[in-house]
């Protein structure tokens, strides 16, 4: 699977349920090819393929994602932006909240969610 340019996260803070992630969208990503040529912008489903990808890497979780609970996105991601996302995979371990924002200003959030999850 495609990591669409986005690698070498850094990890803040892990434990076994939750994980706090800072890492850079570049502007070379193929998550902005075509996407509103004239205001690039990480489209909703890039934004998502991010999240469950780490999820799978840091939780375990299996990839196809059984429903997604509640999503919001609130901001849109440009390119080269510095994102923190906070994931905490729930008590059950069936579903994964997260909360993206922007590293720089911890009051400027891009997206949150929720989405139910198996695990192997």
């Amino acid at each position: 699977m495609s990591d669409h340019g986005i690698r070498d996260e850094r990890v803040l803070e892990r434990d076994d349920l939750h994980v706090l992630l800072e890492l850079v969208v570049p502007a070379d990503s193929d998550f902005f090819d075509g996407h509103f040529p004239q205001y690039k912008l990480l489209p909703a489903v890039g934004q998502f393929q991010i999240i469950t990808r780490l999820a799978r890497k840091y939780f375990g979780t299996e990839a196809s994602v059984l429903r997604i609970r509640r999503i919001k996105f609130s901001s849109p991601i440009l390119p080269d932006t510095k994102i923190r996302l906070a994931m905490t995979l729930n008590g059950r371990k069936d579903s994964v909240t997260y909360t993206v924002s922007d590293a720089a200003d911890a009051g400027r959030s891009y997206s949150t969610g929720s989405f139910a999850v198996r695990l192997p």
